[in-house]
This record gives structure tokens, C-alpha cells and sequence, in this order.
């Protein structure tokens, strides 16, 4: 399973529903059912996954040897980031209000697919920290080993 990379721009309605685009809602297996589990990201915005992708990361947290203080710090602070949602038979998923709050959306969100997850984002914090130009993106990828 994969998500393509394309932005795509949406709103929320006044319940805090999302519309999951039709090509990343595609890209969830059928065998996954209609839930997912959402997580306060890494970055400040959301990440939606697959139960089975969900599951993966999950398991390695899980697995952390909880003896030790930074794990057990790890393991609190990971799965209390996250909780599942249902994606209804309009493609919608409520999305918890702590967590809208906690990325500063409002109304308008960017999603996009990002390899084994979809992220939603506030459209201005997305832009104002990984929009490159292109003599940006150019040096960047100069820069990547594999094209050295």
C-alpha cells in the first residue's frame, strides 16, 4: 500500500468531518475495513493510517523494553498521540476537536499522501515550512548520495 504525493486542498465541515480525496481514499484496502487511526504527527499535522501500517510502528514502540524510563516516556507519549477513527459511507472522518486544535486547523486543511500514510495539514503551516523553489529542490537533491 502507497500513497501518492499530491496536495490536495480541502475544507472541513462544521462537525470537524474531513472528506477523504477519492484517490488516497483508493488507496486504503478494502480487507482494512472503515477504521483508521489518526496520531498528532511528528510535524505539526495530522498522519492517518491503515490499522495494518498503524499496527507496525505501534508494535516496535510496544516492544520497547519498558524497564527503562525513556521508553516508558516513548511508549506514553506515542499511543496517546493517536486514536481511531471510522470512515463513514460518505468517506468523512471526525476528526477529535484537541486535535485540530492541536495542528491550528480550523476550516481549511491541506492532505496529501505521504508513502504509508495521509497527512492533514493546516495549509499555511505546510507551505510556510516545505514549499521550495525550484533552484532549492534542485540543490537538494544534488546533495542526496545516490545522485553524487
Amino acid at each position: 500500500m502507497g500513497f501518492i504525493s499530491h496536495a490536495y486542498t480541502s475544507k472541513l465541515d462544521a462537525k470537524g468531518r474531513l472528506v477523504l480525496p477519492t484517490k488516497l481514499k483508493a488507496g486504503i484496502p478494502e480487507t482494512n475495513g472503515d477504521t483508521l487511526v489518526l496520531m498528532l504527527y511528528f510535524e505539526p499535522c495530522l498522519a492517518l493510517f491503515t490499522m495494518v501500517e498503524y499496527n507496525k510502528i505501534a508494535s516496535k514502540v510496544a516492544g520497547l523494553n519498558d524497564m527503562k524510563k525513556e521508553n516508558r516516556n516513548i511508549q506514553r507519549n506515542f499511543f496517546r498521540r493517536s486514536v481511531e477513527v471510522e470512515l463513514d459511507s460518505a468517506g468523512r472522518i471526525l476528526i477529535p476537536k484537541n486535535m485540530l486544535q492541536a495542528v491550528n486547523i480550523d476550516k481549511d486543511v491541506l492532505v496529501m499522501g505521504s508513502g504509508k500514510r495521509i497527512e492533514i495539514w493546516n495549509p499555511d503551516t505546510y507551505h510556510a515550512t516545505f514549499d521550495m523553489d525550484n533552484d532549492e529542490l534542485a540543490d537538494s537533491v544534488d546533495n542526496l548520495p545516490e545522485y553524487q
